[in-house]
């Protein structure tokens, strides 16, 4: 019998919880759309999503990490690297900016947030740069995420729709 942790399909995984994190990021992204209490504890949600994301991506973060400045690193990965950087350091600061200017989560769970103007502008500038940078991850991640998507949904969709092959000589 196979461990628990084989019979787990980690691209499957990957696939789940990069799909609920960009859902949740697409919403959040339009507050005057989706409310701001939605907006806000579906952002508390979304931190915790891209946890699980790098914690299910840690190996990858912590092989290239030692091999950074190595010269036998490819130029994509390190590309690749600096851009997740990038996402993650400004990921932190729209989650900081948007606790401190939290009008709804934070005070419905008694928490008093300081009203600090300023902090919005910084909210808004990285929630764009996100945009951008998210964008550019995504593009980096294409051929794994066309690929993924068609192994573990488009092709059992399409098997379950298919007719299963006739056998020659078998009685029906």
């Amino acid at each position: 019998m196979k461990p628990i942790a084989q019979k787990i399909n980690i691209n499957k995984t990957k696939l789940l919880v990069d799909a609920g994190a960009l859902a949740a990021f697409l919403v959040a992204t339009a507050p005057r759309f989706s409310g701001l209490a939605i907006h806000e504890w579906l952002s508390i949600a979304l931190a915790a999503t891209l946890i699980v994301h790098l914690l299910l991506n840690w190996a990858w973060i912590v092989s290239i990490t030692r091999r950074l400045f190595s010269k036998a690193l490819e130029h994509k990965k390190r590309v690749n690297y600096v851009l997740n950087a990038l996402l993650f350091i400004d990921f932190v600061v729209i989650m900081a900016t948007g606790i401190v200017i939290s009008e709804v989560a934070l005070p419905q769970l008694g928490i008093p947030s300081p009203r600090a103007m300023a902090w919005r502008g910084i909210h808004g500038l990285a929630s764009d740069a996100g945009v951008i940078i998210l964008g550019l991850h995504l593009g980096l991640h294409w051929q794994w995420l066309v690929g993924t998507i068609s192994r573990h949904v488009i092709k059992p969709v399409v098997n379950l729709f298919r007719k299963p092959a006739r056998r020659e000589g078998v009685l029906s």
